[in-house]
Order: structure tokens, then sequence, then C-alpha cells
């Protein structure tokens, strides 16, 4: 059985985490298989965003508990550590945006995975929990720093120290989730996207680097960083169809050059 399923439509790459019988825990196969997907989607100049989320019940209940046991000797542990946490690295790094599809828990390295995640629909019974301290364990694969900047300090230490679990309609008042669904989460998730479809993908690109590290520059540095992108897009394809679609009263046909 694949632990990673892979379906192109319209321009948006649906991979689901395929693991139900572990909740869609984390695998050394399961890590890889994403890493590598992702990455080939970055590649592909027909994915303008990728859609996440979980065969079966839950979206991910983060590590294999059953597994942990074998990782006491601490050379094999941070090894074991420093690979799946490649999984948000990945995401945090690409150029194109992606989106996870939650329904069930996103659970300890799970919330992290979705919190990498550029935008987070839920379904209305999602569930999220830093599970991390069930366990004597601190949070991992960002956790923390993705936490803090989505909410407040004090929620991020209750939430973590407490392994609270939040309902969506929490995680929604406190902005951590884009959208509830309603209805089918995919098709949510899908309707969500389209703005990024139909958006210019070199801008996304740019935004995206430029609002994942906006906290690393001063004012003056983001000022003059916005200034050499933009005279750079002015020259993109992308900008001059924009300009004469804006002229002739139509939507643009980007087509990310």
């Amino acid at each position: 059985m694949d632990v990673l399923l892979k379906e192109k439509k319209n321009q948006i790459l649906y991979l689901t985490l395929n693991r139900p019988e572990k909740l869609n825990a984390f695998s050394m196969e399961l890590t890889s298989s994403l890493i590598t997907a992702l990455k080939e989607a970055e590649a592909d100049d027909d994915v303008k965003v990728i859609i996440l989320t979980g065969a079966g019940k839950s979206f991910c209940a983060g590590g294999d508990v059953s597994s942990m046991g074998s990782r006491r000797d601490p050379a094999t542990a941070i090894a074991s550590m420093q690979n799946t946490s490649k999984v948000t690295k990945t995401i945090l790094q690409l150029d194109k945006y992606v989106i996870s599809a939650v329904h069930g828990y996103a659970a300890g390295a799970g919330f992290s995975l979705a919190l990498a995640s550029d935008f987070i629909i839920a379904d209305q019974h999602a569930r999220f929990v830093s599970s991390f301290k069930n366990i004597g364990l601190v949070p991992d694969l960002g956790l923390i720093k993705l936490l803090s900047e989505r909410v407040s300090l004090p929620i991020a230490k209750e939430w973590i120290s407490s392994a609270k679990i939040v309902s969506a309609e929490e995680a929604y008042a406190e902005r951590v989730i884009n959208r509830i669904a309603t209805k089918d989460l995919l098709e949510v998730a899908t309707e969500f996207a389209q703005f990024i479809v139909d958006g210019p993908p070199l801008a996304n690109k740019f935004v995206k680097y430029m609002l994942n590290n906006a906290s690393d520059f001063s004012h003056e540095a983001s000022i003059m960083q916005e200034n050499i992108i933009q005279t750079l897009m002015f020259q993109t394809e992308d900008a001059k169809e924009g300009v004469r679609a804006f002229a002739e009263k139509r939507s643009p046909d980007f087509k990310g050059k």
C-alpha cells in the first residue's frame, strides 16, 4: 500500500497521507515520500498549489509512539528527528503555497505539519493538540515557533504545557486556521485554493518568502527587499499580462513567467 497518495487536477496537487491504521502517523517511508512529492511539485509548472490531507479518521497523529522506544540512543534519535523535521522545513521553504485540509486530529507533529502550511482549512470536528507533554517530550518539527507566530505567547504556553485539545472553533477564533468547512472538506479546500490557481505564481512565490522571513528584517531592510523584488517583477510576462488585462477589463492569464 502506498503511504502517500497523489492526484493532480486543475493545477492542484492533492497529497493524501495514507497510513489510516496509524492515524497517518509519520514513518520513515511516509516522511521520505512526502518530501519527495513536495520537491517534485515545486519543479512541476503544472502545479500551482498543494492540498495536503489524510486518509481515514484523522489528518495526522504525529510521531508513531509505538516506535519511539527504539530511539533511546541519542545519535539514532537526533538522526531520526533531523530527517522527519525536513518535512516542515520543505513546506516552509517551498516556492508554492501549501494548504492543509484537516479532519479528525492534527496531533503532536501532525499539528506542526498543519502549522507549517501556508493555510489551514479544517472541518467542524477537527481537533488540534500539542500532545508531547503526555509522553514527557517537548514539541518538535518547528511547532514552538510556528504556533507562537500565530497565537499570543500565553496561549501558546497554555496549549503546549496543558496538551489542550483545541476545537476547530477555538482555533479559528485564535486565527490559527483560515476556514471551517461546513460541507465536504476537500471541496472547501479546493474552492479556497482557486485564488492561488488564478493568481500570479511568481508573485505568490516572493510573497510567501517575504512573509515567512519578515521577522528577520528591519522595516528599512524589508522595504529595500520589496523594492528590489518589485523592480524584477515589473520585467515579467505576468506583470505585463496583468497590465494588459486591467486595460482590457478581463481576468489575467498568468503563466508564471
